[in-house]
């Protein structure tokens, strides 16, 4: 009992609960929350930490500010191409938007039957229902075994060796 007066060490009085109510056990090395809750606490705060200064790169114009020493590519290529995409669809969303509500209920191609999620699709570009899913049952123009001899070929190139030079 001296001995933690003296040192200034105080004895835990038991398992502490994290602080997040998960169900865990928490330590006061991790604030006391238990590992999982801390290491996602830890990661949300280096996420808003590093979207921060990615928003203030791009508003700036610069990236030769960049105070950390962690490469920051990723995210920061990121924001820049969903700002680019966001531009495009703004040209022509008056007529995504009028396409995908005349789209309708998914129907098969041979059948009209409507599929839904289930539909299967096939290599000629359209939907069939589970009858019509083989190419044998819905007449597919597509060519497989022209496909199965051009994927034969990329797979296994002409390897031809170099002639030898006559004494």
């Amino acid at each position: 009992m001296e001995s933690t007066k003296e040192s200034g060490c105080q004895a835990s009085e038991g398992p502490i609960l994290c602080v997040n109510n998960c169900g865990f056990f928490g330590s006061s090395a991790t604030m006391n929350m238990c590992s999982k809750c801390h290491k996602d606490m830890v990661l949300n705060h280096q996420n808003a930490k590093l979207a921060a200064t990615s928003i203030e790169n791009i508003v700036n114009g610069s990236t030769s500010t960049i105070t950390q020493k962690d490469p920051i590519f990723a995210p920061a290529v990121n924001v820049e191409a969903m700002s680019v995409e966001s531009k495009k669809p703004d040209l022509s969303s008056g007529l995504n938007s009028e396409t995908k509500a005349k789209a309708g209920p998914t129907r098969c191609s041979s059948c009209s039957k409507r599929v839904g999620l289930t539909g299967f699709s096939c290599r000629c570009g359209n939907i069939f229902c589970s009858v019509h899913r083989y190419s044998d049952k819905h007449e597919c123009p597509f060519d497989y075994r022209a496909a199965a001899q051009d994927a034969i070929a990329k797979a296994n190139p002409l390897v031809k060796a170099d002639k030898l030079d006559k004494i």
